[in-house]
């Protein structure tokens, strides 16, 4: 509908007063002292656009902004409901702002969830989830043929020796880690970690080419590295060519950069 159509206004002095207004448009409305210029636009137009807006609210909300009567009017097309709301303190929750007092707030997560695409604030990618077939698709695209590690990243960049983590993956079957980029045995022994220094450790899940005869081996081996570093995967490419991808690429399964 292109026209606010207001018919029978008859609110204070207005005299069943029918009147088409544009929507979007910039409206002054004039006359003399006494016509009915404040009731037609606050006590009528305005008045029933802020009741349809408070009639959309829970009865929590409609609690603290209290409700509003009709106007005095046969009816009103076209109006979109309208919000107000006095300069003072009307909620006990000093954290309340207007659009949590208005649930205004609710309905922009809601539809910034539904609508909107998020992306990186550091590099402007879109972001999105994407799950073991995904990854390995990508993997087909920046490392066909070529041999690498699927690796599960457990540490980064942390302190301390790790010797009851090492135990636990050697009880659970892992025999070989990467750790500080050197490819180390699980054996009977400690690694011998210098608890002062930080660092990077991951289990060596698998050694696979990249091809598409053994796209689900590479499926299977991606979503049990997902499982086992916290929806993380590392590839690591055995080869080392030039103006090509780099050796190793960090994967999430999360929604993430």
């Amino acid at each position: 509908m292109k026209n606010i159509q207001v018919r029978g206004a008859r609110e204070n002095n207005l005299k069943y007063l029918s009147v088409d207004l544009p929507r979007n448009a910039l409206i002054v409305i004039t006359g003399v002292s006494g016509s009915g210029k404040s009731t037609l636009a606050f006590d009528t137009i305005f008045r029933e656009g802020h009741r349809r807006f408070l009639e959309s609210l829970s009865a929590y909300a409609r609690r603290f902004l209290g409700g509003i009567d009709k106007p005095e009017v046969n009816s009103i097309e076209g109006l979109s409901p309208a919000i107000s709301i006095e300069q003072r303190t009307i909620q006990r929750n000093p954290r309340s702002t207007v659009g949590t007092m208005t649930e205004i707030y609710a309905h922009l997560r809601l539809l910034y969830a539904r609508l909107g695409v998020p992306h990186c604030p550091g590099c402007s990618k879109v972001i999105a989830t994407q799950g073991p077939e995904q990854v390995a698709r990508q993997l087909l695209a920046s490392y066909p043929g070529r041999q690498g590690l699927f690796c599960a990243p457990l540490v980064r960049q942390r302190r301390g020796g790790f010797n009851t983590l090492c135990d636990k993956l050697r009880k659970d079957g892992f025999r070989r880690l990467l750790v500080d980029g050197e490819v180390l045995r699980l054996g009977d022994e400690s690694l011998g970690l210098d608890p002062a220094k930080a660092h990077s450790i991951d289990i060596i899940y698998d050694r696979l080419e990249v091809d598409h005869s053994r796209l689900p081996r590479m499926v299977e081996a991606i979503e049990r590295c997902f499982f086992l570093g916290d929806s993380t995967f590392k590839f690591i490419s055995n080869e080392d060519e030039p103006k090509q991808e780099p050796l190793d690429r960090l994967f999430s399964g999360r929604f993430s950069c």
